[in-house]
């Protein structure tokens, strides 16, 4: 394996040390992806398991590919690259799993796809994709682009993945303090609200009490003027 190759695992390997895990699943390199990670000292912490599924019922036994589209799209496609990755993470259940799925020459085996042509799937546990290009080589630097190709996917995907998540992180805490912020000013304004309601009530009592003063004076000023009023008669 180049050292380009070498250096792209080395940087994927970094960002699965954060405490994360992978697993492969791989046709046409057979196991060279898997070969070309644990040679990192300290794979065990974050490789458990891969696989070499060659065949179609390899495929479907050991991934869970479906059959219907192997014969309608191929083993190199999109969809089985998507699907054997999907099978791998599942049965390892690790955080991420690449597969790869390609022609690695010298011939196209009778299909009408080029050699060099090679499919890298990609899954987590919450969305999966895949990714095609065409290499132009004999079998051993198709197989090896191949490989370096699938680092490169893997390390794309996975930043774009963990900006995404730190986007969607912070609209939540946005969503969390506009949230916050809206019930502070409903409770201001609830408390407002009792505050000059008990206000009002207070003044309106206050002056029912004035009248009812007032009422009970004139009363009085009456009877003591109507007994005046009598003793002169």
């Amino acid at each position: 394996m180049d050292e380009e190759a070498q250096a792209a695992a080395a940087r994927l390997v970094r960002r699965l040390k954060d405490g994360y895990t992978i697993t492969i699943a791989e046709s046409c390199t057979g196991g060279l992806l898997a070969s070309t990670l644990t040679d990192i000292a300290g794979a065990s912490k974050w490789f458990n398991q891969s696989w070499v599924t060659y065949s179609y019922d390899a495929k479907i036994r050991e991934l869970d590919v479906d059959p219907k589209t192997l014969e309608k799209r191929g083993a190199v496609s999109a969809e089985v690259a998507i699907q054997m990755a999907q099978g791998a993470r599942e049965r390892a259940n690790a955080d991420i799993a690449l597969s790869i799925t390609g022609i690695a020459g010298p011939s196209n085996d009778g299909t009408n796809k080029k050699v060099g042509l090679v499919y890298v799937g990609i899954a987590s546990r919450t969305w999966a994709n895949a990714e095609a290009t065409q290499i132009g080589g004999n079998r051993q630097e198709n197989k090896e682009g191949f490989v370096h190709f699938a680092l490169l996917t893997a390390i794309r995907h996975w930043d774009q993945a963990m900006e995404l998540a730190e986007k969607t992180l912070q609209d939540e805490m946005k969503q969390r303090e506009e949230e916050a912020k809206l019930k502070a000013l409903e409770e201001i304004a609830r408390n407002q609200r009792a505050a000059a309601a008990a206000l009002d009530s207070g003044w309106q009592s206050q002056s029912w009490s004035d009248s009812n003063r007032g009422s009970n004076n004139d009363n009085l000023g009456t009877d003591v003027e109507w007994d005046k009023d009598s003793a002169n008669e």
